[in-house]
């Protein structure tokens, strides 16, 4: 009986993350393959694209690892917490949807049926006039130091709105 309230209490959770915690749209750019898995897909590294919400003509490139077989194909594995990232001005000019705070939680989305996400966080570096990408993965018990970084810089003639 208790475990049956406890895997019913873990759907709920997952339901709950899926729906309200907003999972970013990534669109997907391409893949490799990196190892042969005779059921379900090969493991395999994904570029993802990421237009940055508040902040029109950047745009995020995340590369990471997507795990396969069964687990993978099905979406119950645990992917890997490495992933690079390299942001870049796409058009010109960069446009500004209201202002921004000095630092913000831009895109998550999830790397396990649970309790592993991907973060893109955007950070302000207004005496430079540079928008900071970081990404990095966390769990709810313990997350990865692992993580990367880039930077767009933003022409003087149009300075960042701050909060």
């Amino acid at each position: 009986m208790l475990r049956k309230r406890f895997m019913v209490g873990m759907a709920a959770v997952a339901l709950f993350s899926t729906v309200f915690c907003g999972m970013a749209k990534a669109e997907l750019i391409g893949e490799v393959d990196t190892a042969f898995r005779w059921l379900g897909k090969d493991d395999r590294v994904v570029i993802e694209a990421y237009d940055d919400p508040k902040v029109r003509g950047v745009t995020c490139y995340v590369s990471r690892a997507r795990t396969g077989g069964i687990k993978g194909t099905v979406g119950l594995a645990e992917d890997r917490a490495e992933a690079s990232i390299a942001c870049r001005q796409v058009s010109d000019p960069i446009e500004f949807h209201g202002k921004l705070p000095r630092q913000e939680d831009v895109f998550t989305e999830r790397m396990s049926i649970l309790f592993k996400r991907l973060h893109v966080v955007r950070v302000v570096d207004s005496a430079r006039n540079v928008l900071i990408y970081l990404t990095y993965s966390d769990r709810i018990i313990e997350g990865s130091p692992q993580n990367s970084v880039t930077a767009v810089p933003v022409g003087r003639n149009n300075p960042i709105p701050m909060k």
